[in-house]
């Protein structure tokens, strides 16, 4: 394990929001030490309202110190106007070091940033593969963990990563995964009444909760097909709810497959955090793309299908509680999972 030297000033990037749900614990952390302080940076990756501002004041985190309003464009576009700005910040700020999460264009912006001009970085999720190259995710993952200080891994197949790639065992420390903390802390907090399951008149474990989002099946006409056609098959079995990011509705909405796919599935806008731990916690299924949402699920005691080949999350695989989309298909029937 590193040696932890608890510096004056952490600087903190965030940009979506599972970092914003995971600093809302870490953050809180920080604040119970006198000896700290630390800078928020929020890029804007996750700009909307029900997607950034609502987590803010439903989380009770302060407001960022810098909203740099950077989103849109593509990868190389998005990074690279980050990284200018994440830069002028620092320059600005001279924090003792740079606090990135997990694996968005935010993360490796600040991570870049930081490293250029000699400030130590701290990555919190460090060490996930999925081993998939063609996943911008997978670039951000790995290029953050090169440069970073401190490599906070939270299961035992990270760190075994980390170490197979040659990091030096006193820059990894096992501290576990924060999104546990998470999940235990504002977990406790929902039940079964009222918010979201009462809007959409669900019965708890009567739905399969969907979210979809990363670029492998948003960005191919054919894999985003595929999911929206096992998505209708499963609503004439169990009704089926998705909250759409911006992204993947305007892709639905160009393509012409909203208003029908609206028919058949509950389809809404993204929600609040404690509303979609409901969502997730009461759901018969969960299905989803999503790093977070498959950890979320497995804290909930909640079956998953991941709508991928591959997931960085293999513990979850291999206790059979989360089943990648090719192998669940085969295996099992939505009908046994709702019943």
């Amino acid at each position: 394990m590193p040696l932890i030297v608890f510096h004056e000033k952490i600087l903190t990037v965030i940009g979506a929001r599972p970092q914003f749900i995971k600093a809302s614990l870490v953050s809180r952390a920080i604040v119970r030490m006198p000896s700290l302080q630390e800078v928020l940076v929020h890029t804007g990756q996750h700009f909307e309202a029900n997607m950034s501002a609502v987590f803010f004041s439903e989380l009770g985190m302060q407001p960022p110190t810098y909203n740099l309003g950077i989103h849109g464009g593509g990868h190389g576009e998005m990074t690279g106007r980050m990284l200018i700005e994440i830069e002028r910040v620092l320059q600005t700020e001279k924090p003792d070091a740079v606090l990135v999460y997990g694996d968005t264009n935010s993360t490796l912006a600040g991570a870049l940033a930081a490293a250029k001009l000699q400030i130590p970085v701290a990555h919190v999720e460090a060490g996930l593969r999925s081993f998939n190259m063609a996943m911008p995710e997978e670039i951000n993952r790995i290029l953050t963990d090169r440069i970073s200080h401190w490599l906070f891994t939270p299961t035992d197949a990270a760190k075994s990563h980390l170490e197979n790639e040659g990091a030096s065992p006193n820059r990894i420390a096992a501290v576990g995964d924060v999104m546990y903390d998470v999940a235990l802390h504002y977990g406790a907090l929902v039940d079964a009444e009222g918010r979201i399951l009462g809007q959409l008149n669900l019965k708890p474990r009567s739905y399969v909760l969907a979210t979809v989002h990363r670029a492998e099946n948003t960005d191919d006409p054919k894999r985003l097909a595929a999911v929206v056609a096992a998505l209708k098959i499963v609503a004439t079995q169990c009704p089926v709810v998705w909250p759409l990011h911006p992204r993947t509705r305007a892709i639905l909405d160009r393509s012409s497959q909203l208003e029908n796919l609206s028919r058949s599935i509950h389809l809404i806008d993204p929600v609040g955090y404690l509303e979609m731990v409901q969502l997730e916690k009461f759901a018969a299924v969960v299905a989803t793309d999503s790093g977070g949402v498959q950890k979320e699920a497995f804290f909930y005691r909640v079956p998953c299908v991941t709508l991928r080949n591959e997931t960085e999350w293999v513990e979850l695989v291999e206790a059979s509680w989360n089943h990648l989309a090719p192998q669940f298909l085969q295996k099992v029937s939505v009908q046994q999972c709702c019943k």
